[in-house]
């Protein structure tokens, strides 16, 4: 099976602040759901921003879907972001954009054409049970239908990873069940890796996953 990210001594700081992540080995399976769990401030968040090039590796090595993250160049980064999607814990939304158009984003970036960016956003928001919605802007959102949004948002390329900090940390039970069965229905239906950065793993998936924990700067598999 192969590889859609390869960490090798890898360690991980901000500046010159003390190291975080702390020469750590591990890789993750193409196609794969893998969870990473620790405390707060044990590193989880800084470990994915890593993966999708917003942190440096400070020492060792950091391959995501073969690229190199260590002196990687804007355009190669850029190339590989077109194939992650990321879902952050405060939903990141384009405040002066209304639902429709924050989701379509990545589409045009990707170069899509208008008209099949708009049948996948039409697609993806009876997806997330929002296209009563389209027209509204997030602050006219709860927390939960726009963390649904920033979902759609996340799929919407067809991503081959995606990466979910805390998805479901601040959302109600509704909206909590549909991003759990959004991201399994990814990772089984698409075969899109899928990694989400959690304090909690919940007992309701069904799909079968890999348990990494993050504990003093060391990350090992829990079996």
């Amino acid at each position: 099976m192969d590889k859609v990210i390869i960490v090798k001594d890898l360690s991980l700081s901000y500046s010159n602040s003390e190291t975080i992540i702390n020469t750590v080995n591990f890789s993750v399976d193409s196609g794969s759901f893998v969870f990473i769990t620790g405390a707060s401030g044990s590193g989880k968040s800084t470990l994915l921003k890593s993966f999708f090039g917003a942190l440096k590796p400070k020492q060792g090595s950091l391959v995501v879907g073969g690229v190199e993250l260590n002196n990687v160049s804007r355009s190669k980064l850029n190339f590989l972001r077109r194939h992650i999607g990321v879902v952050f814990q405060d939903y990141k939304l384009v405040q002066e954009w209304n639902i429709e158009k924050n989701i379509m984003l990545p589409l045009l970036i990707n170069g899509y054409i208008k008209s099949v960016a708009q049948n996948q956003v039409d697609k993806l928001l009876k997806h997330v049970r929002l296209n009563h919605q389209a027209g509204k802007y997030p602050q006219e959102l709860s927390g939960g239908e726009q963390q649904r949004v920033a979902m759609a948002r996340a799929l919407s390329h067809n991503p081959i990873l995606i990466l979910a900090d805390e998805p479901t940390g601040n959302l109600d039970d509704y909206s909590s069940e549909l991003i759990w069965k959004l991201l399994e229905g990814a990772n089984e239906q698409l075969k899109t890796t899928v990694i989400v950065v959690t304090h909690h793993i919940p007992e309701t998936l069904s799909v079968n996953y890999k348990h990494y924990h993050i504990e003093y700067g060391s990350i090992n598999e829990v079996n």
